[in-house]
């Protein structure tokens, strides 16, 4: 699904992975979350809270919606990258 949905072949995706797992902090959320109606949603919403994440980066219009949840401040990719370009 990812493959297609990005145009990438599965080899590159396996790359991708390899990489974002070396940047990654494994969390185990205890709690559950109920802020969204699509539960993958909410599991995101866990680990960010759980991992103390500062932001979480999405294009899900409802995650969006939220603006922040439990401290963590949820934004568009096109907002992250103009924070990146602002720091120079």
């Amino acid at each position: 699904m990812l493959g297609r949905k990005f145009s990438r072949d599965t080899e590159e995706l396996a790359r991708i992975a390899l990489f974002l797992s070396e940047l990654t902090e494994h969390v185990a959320p205890r709690s559950r979350v109920r802020a969204l109606a699509d539960e993958p949603d909410n599991r995101i919403l866990e680990c960010a809270v759980t991992g103390h994440a500062d932001l979480v980066v999405t294009g899900d219009r409802a995650m969006l919606r939220l603006g922040t949840f439990q401290g963590v401040e949820i934004v568009s990719l096109r907002a992250f990258l103009g924070r990146l370009q602002a720091r120079g």
